[in-house]
Order: structure tokens, then C-alpha cells, then sequence
């Protein structure tokens, strides 16, 4: 087995590794899969080194900004299905779900004592990269954060990429060099030499135990019982790594062929919904390139020699897949970028200067509309269209992706601030959608605002030289009239 790249790892605390522990753990907390997995392979790195046996311990808090029945419901089908793979392979597997806020406080560090190490996921967004700069402080064993986000490592780039187009001819250059690391497709049988954990101390069992079958079996009594936001409805679509699998294959085999055509059409369903499964790290970009790889019959070779930045033709793959790559590569790594370097990703301050010179040049421009957050969260405006946008995303947790770049420009137009409108989106995306609180959001709902776009003329009221979109052009280009009608006003 390959080594994992050491521009993927990085030592949170230089505490040294404790060769006298029982175990090596690995703390799952956004690689949330047993496959393609840096972190995963990094941890059976040490327990081989070591000769340990390892624990995966992954938490579910109950206090995480926006923490509902329905983002549990999605995470807790993903502990199901990662229960029952360890059971099969031998390898002890500790989930934890909190019962009430703060319960989980000290069980890292408990099941630390006993660790040589602690391995845990590198993610850049959301609370997560302040819990593990917390738990840096507070462990006395070396704590390792793995990256696992994407094909390009976070550190690869040390600025920041303000345009797609230079971030683009940056992966198209560096990209070549980091194609053959990839994680383990399926690392756990490889395991089957070490030494095997068969306990944890009463202790720390009996004070935090594992979640019951209830729970991680979709009881939903068992979920009923948590201090979560009950009003956000479990959506239809279940999580974890099987069924995110089952919709890649169906998306390779019957929608790729007219994704670059079709993606953009509301009515057309042409998209691959794997946003939330990457979200919740339970499908990696890594499994999911590789599928395309063996379809397509590529070879790295295959690619063009000169990184031009454009779109088409640097991988020499079809058409669909180029557009795809795209989507899952070059714009999902772009907003990782961000993210990495810069912590106020979510904040007014870190769009373009000219940005936030125009919007706020036009901040006090007579509005036509004007809404509430209130009016937004229940689609109660005007308009039809960004009505029925809302509803999908209040039902499904997730609005088509051409739709939701008009709801956020008409809930710029729509709010008393560019602001406002920023923080409304972001509770609206965070609250509702299942691929909220992530660095790919992150970049959509601020590219409403102008970050990774240019000045568009003539220049507007409102929006300045911010990009105008109407749902009156929208109608006309693209059909939406069934859309409209399945998500109509009857909200769950």
C-alpha cells in the first residue's frame, strides 16, 4: 500500500506518538466513508508501523449550528452503513450520538489516553476546523489532520485563486503530479493482519455508549428523542456510502451522456445529486474520477500538454465528462481553495473589492420588492419561479443547481441589504440543504455577490455591476412551467 502524501497530512499539536498505547484512533469527523480515504489509510499506516490494532470513533454532536432531524437522519444512515462494514472486517467501530448538548465533553480525550495517536479528517469549513484546533490543545498525543477533500491537496496552493480560469490553468499545471496518489479503494481487508481491539473501558462505555440499533436503523421514535430542530423534515433521499454509490452508477449510465446539454434544465433531472453524499464525505471525488477513468478507458497520458485554463479539451475526455469534471473538480476544489486559506469565506468582507464597491455604492437604492426572512424561508414572494426553488429545498433539502444561482441573485434584489441578503442565503442554504455548510455553497451563494465573476454592465439599481439574472429570462430559456407546477405552494 502506497504511503499517503505528506502535503496531505498535517501535525496539529507536536505531541509525540505514545508506542505503549492500545490502539491508533482515528477520529471520523468529515471523511465520513471506509473507502478512498486518506485519513483511513494514514490511521492503517500507524497501526502496521505500530502494530496496533485501530479504532474508528465517529461522533455525532447534538449543538452544531443548524443541527436538525434531517442532517442527523443523513449521518446517522452513513454510521449504519460504516457499523455494519466494520463488523464484517473485524475492526471496532465506536459511534457516538449525543443525547443532550456538551454530553460528548471529554470523550475524545478519554479515548485518547489509551491511543498512540489520533488521525482525524482535514475539512476547511464550518466548525469543524475549530473543534480540531481545540482538541490540538487538549490532547497529549500527536493529533494528525488528514486531507481527503479532493484530487488536488489543499496545500498544493498556497494563494488564494480569486478567478476560476487561474485557479483552472493552476490544477491543469500542478494537477498531473498528484493523479497516481490515490487513497485505497477498499483498504479494510488489508487489515485482517493486525492486531484486533475487542473492548473499550466500562468506563468510558457506560458514561457515553455507543448508539443504539434504534437510532442507527432509522427508528424514527429514536431520532424523535434528540435536541435537534424537528421542523427541518428528514428528507426522502437516504445517506451513507451504498446508496451515494448507487447514484453515481446511475448517473454514469443514464444521465453523463447528456449532462453537458441538459444539466442546466430544471425539468430534466440531468444532474447526479451528489452533493450531499461529497458533503458529508460519504462518496469521495477520488471513487467517483475513478469510475469515469475506467468508462471512459483514460490514461493520464491522454492529457494535453498545455495548462490553458480552459474548460474543454485539457483532459481529452467526451464533452459530458469534461462538463462534469469541471463541476466536480475545478469548481468544488476552487471553493476548498478559499476556504483553506482564508476564514472569513462567509463574510461580506471577503468578496472582490469591486464587489463590495458596487453593491454597496447601490445598498441604498429603492427596492421593489422587499421581503423578510420570514417571507423567504415560507416562499412567500412574488415570484413564482424562485417560489417554487424554495419549496424544492424546503422539501428535498436542495434546489436545482441552474435555479439556485437565480434564488440567490433575486434574494440580493429582494433584501433592505447586500448584507442582509448575504446572511439570509446563508441561513436559508445552511438550515435547509443538505449540501449546505460547505466550502462548494460557500462559493455559490458568494458568487451571487461577485466573488469569482467580473463587473457586468450596463451598470443596474441594486445591483451595481454585479450579473443580473430574471426569472422571466430564466422562463424563457429554459422550461419551468412543470417545475413551478410540482413545487407548488403547499409547503411540508
Amino acid at each position: 500500500m502506497p504511503a499517503v502524501p505528506s502535503v496531505r497530512i498535517r501535525d496539529c499539536n507536536g505531541a509525540p506518538v505514545r508506542a505503549s498505547g492500545r490502539y491508533v484512533l482515528y477520529w471520523m469527523i468529515a471523511s465520513r466513508r471506509l473507502a478512498y480515504n486518506f485519513a483511513l489509510d494514514r490511521a492503517l499506516e500507524h497501526c502496521r508501523d505500530l502494530c496496533k490494532p485501530l479504532l474508528i470513533f465517529e461522533a455525532l454532536r447534538c449543538d452544531y449550528p443548524w443541527a436538525s432531524g434531517r442532517f442527523h437522519r443523513f449521518i446517522l444512515d452513513g454510521m449504519a452503513g460504516n457499523a455494519s462494514t466494520c463488523a464484517k472486517h473485524g475492526i471496532f467501530y465506536y459511534p457516538h450520538v449525543e443525547p443532550a448538548p456538551r454530553q460528548a465533553r471529554g470523550l475524545l480525550e478519554a479515548l485518547a489516553g489509551d491511543a498512540c495517536l489520533v488521525v482525524t479528517d482535514d475539512f476547511p469549513a464550518f466548525f469543524l476546523p475549530r473543534m480540531v484546533e481545540a482538541a490540538a490543545k487538549k490532547l497529549s498525543v500527536r493529533l494528525e489532520a488528514v486531507d481527503s477533500n479532493g484530487l488536488l491537496p489543499m496545500r498544493a496552493a498556497v494563494q488564494v485563486f480569486t478567478r476560476a480560469f487561474d485557479f483552472r490553468r493552476f490544477l491543469q499545471k500542478e494537477l498531473p503530479a498528484h493523479l497516481p496518489e490515490s487513497p485505497v479503494p477498499n483498504p479494510l481487508p488489508r487489515a485482517a493482519a493486525l492486531p484486533r481491539l475487542a473492548n473499550l473501558p466500562k468506563s468510558i462505555l457506560s458514561r457515553w455508549p455507543a448508539a443504539g440499533a434504534d437510532l442507527l436503523n432509522g427508528k424514527r421514535a429514536a431520532l424523535k428523542q434528540l435536541p435537534v430542530d424537528h421542523s427541518v423534515a428528514q428528507a426522502e433521499i437516504r445517506g451513507g456510502s451504498s446508496p451515494g454509490r448507487r447514484l453515481l452508477r446511475q448517473f454514469l449510465e443514464e444521465k453523463l451522456a447528456r449532462y453537458a446539454e441538459q444539466h442546466n434544465e430544471p425539468e430534466l433531472d440531468a444532474t447526479s445529486h451528489l452533493s450531499p453524499y461529497l458533503h458529508f464525505g460519504q462518496i469521495s471525488t477520488h471513487e467517483i474520477f475513478s469510475e469515469i477513468v475506467h468508462r471512459e478507458k483514460w490514461a493520464p497520458e491522454n492529457l494535453a500538454l498545455r495548462a490553458s485554463g480552459k474548460r474543454e479539451g485539457w483532459w481529452n475526455m467526451s464533452a459530458e465528462v469534461e462538463a462534469f469534471l469541471d463541476q466536480l473538480v475545478t469548481w468544488r476544489e476552487l471553493g476548498l481553495n478559499f476556504c483553506a486559506h482564508r476564514t472569513d469565506y462567509h463574510q461580506f468582507a471577503s468578496l472582490p473589492s469591486w464587489a463590495q464597491k458596487t453593491l454597496r455604492a447601490h445598498s441604498k437604492d429603492q427596492r421593489e420588492h422587499l421581503y423578510s426572512l420570514e417571507q423567504f424561508e415560507s416562499a412567500q414572494t412574488h415570484d413564482p419561479l424562485w417560489n417554487a426553488a424554495q419549496i424544492q429545498l424546503l422539501r428535498e433539502g436542495r434546489i436545482h443547481n441552474y435555479l439556485r444561482m437565480l434564488w440567490g441573485k433575486k434574494i440580493l434584489e429582494w433584501s433592505p441589504s447586500p448584507e442582509e441578503a448575504g446572511q439570509i442565503m446563508i441561513h436559508l442554504n445552511d438550515k435547509y440543504a443538505l449540501d449546505g455548510r460547505d466550502p462548494n455553497s460557500y462559493s455559490g451563494i458568494f458568487w451571487v455577490l461577485g466573488r469569482y465573476d467580473r463587473p457586468w454592465g450596463p451598470e443596474r439599481p441594486v445591483f451595481g455591476f454585479i450579473r443580473y439574472m430574471r426569472s422571466e429570462n430564466t422562463a424563457r430559456k429554459f422550461s419551468v412551467k412543470n417545475y413551478i407546477l410540482k413545487y407548488s405552494q403547499h409547503c411540508p
